[in-house]
């Protein structure tokens, strides 16, 4: 295979320290992610030689890029770019989207191309299906596109629910009227809105019931109009609560379901996500967006815990999860056939 050599001129030395890391430690993992490359940096000038030339001098562009638009750059956001090159996709077209800021100022964008696919997806649909695993920003970025179409007043109101899966005897043991007995299952959609409003603008506006936090249970028999509708932890509704939510949806609504079919708790695994796709997936201003291991934004331990268990699922055979299903039934054909469906859909 033929040797390429490419030169990338960064404009300006302020620039490099950003660019390599403290002690080079950004360079190294780029180093380590092509093995088909030789890199050699002299002042601001980056040398790259090899099979792989051609793909880190896209990636270096790609850096600097992000730099010059006043991004910082960790070791985590080096490895996502390096991530989305090998998939020649655009980390900066993924990464400078800017979705909303946050009552502390910060700004929320997508940061891997599965996410920038699922937010796109949002924009250009009535209902979107986010499935993936813990951490790869399913809920907040939802919550996020939810309080932009709020400020934007393209929606009246935000309603967030999820099922409490412990509805029964369990839960009946605690103190307090039904909101308090489910303010548990609710605490993360709680918390993604006081990160994103400040904790007092997030309790003005559930004061004045412009957002509401409740139980699946409680969108029995209404409609809701010009309303942003997420449906949070999906995988442990029945197939009745799933079909019940789905029809209330109102004109001018938008809605949001997020899921991830490997911790099914629903009793008896009778759970409404798998095989959704399958029944809706035809159906018009409707998307499934499957998020997987590459689009966890947590610590890299957590990305690391999905790829342990995708890989025990994958070696015990006919997809069947290792967590989240204590042996309840109905998981091992269902999740097969909501990976089956793919990466399609996505926006």
């Amino acid at each position: 295979m033929s040797s390429t050599q490419v030169k990338i001129l960064v404009p300006g030395n302020h620039l490099m320290v950003g660019l390599l890391g403290q002690r080079d430690e950004l360079l190294r993992l780029i180093e380590e992610a092509f093995h088909g490359a030789r890199i050699v940096v002299r002042g601001n000038e980056i040398t790259i030689d090899g099979e792989d030339a051609e793909r880190v001098g896209r990636l270096f562009d790609e850096l600097v890029t992000l730099l010059e638009q006043g991004q910082g750059l960790d070791a985590g956001d080096v490895g996502r770019t390096i991530t989305m090159v090998k998939d020649d996709v655009s980390p900066a077209e993924v990464l400078t989207t800017e979705l909303l800021r946050s009552a502390r100022g910060r700004t929320v964008r997508p940061k891997t191309a599965g996410q920038k696919r699922y937010t796109d997806a949002i924009a250009a649909n009535v209902v979107t299906f986010g499935i993936g695993p813990a951490g790869t920003g399913k809920s907040y970025l939802a919550v996020a596109l939810a309080v932009q179409a709020l400020q934007a007043r393209d929606a009246d109101r935000i309603i967030l629910t999820r099922p409490a899966v412990e509805a029964g005897e369990r839960l009946g043991f605690l103190p307090g009227d039904i909101m308090a007995k489910v303010d548990p299952y609710l605490r993360p959609l709680y918390d993604a809105l006081y990160d994103l409003l400040g904790p007092e603008g997030a309790q003005r506006l559930l004061e004045r019931g412009t957002i509401e936090v409740a139980p699946l249970a409680f969108m029995r028999g209404r409609t809701l109009n010009r309303s942003f509708i997420i449906l949070d932890e999906a995988q442990n509704t029945t197939p009745e609560q799933m079909k019940m939510f789905l029809t209330r949806i109102g004109f001018g609504s938008k809605v949001v379901v997020t899921g991830d079919v490997t911790q099914i708790d629903v009793p008896g695994g009778r759970s409404g996500l798998p095989g959704l796709e399958a029944v809706l997936g035809s159906v018009p201003g409707l998307a499934f967006v499957h998020l997987t291991q590459r689009d966890v934004v947590r610590a890299r331990i957590v990305a690391d815990i999905v790829s342990a268990y995708e890989r025990a699922d994958d070696a015990n055979g006919a997809g069947r999860p290792v967590a989240g299903r204590s042996g309840r039934g109905g998981g091992r054909s269902s999740r097969a056939r909501v990976e089956q469906g793919g990466q399609h859909g996505g926006g």
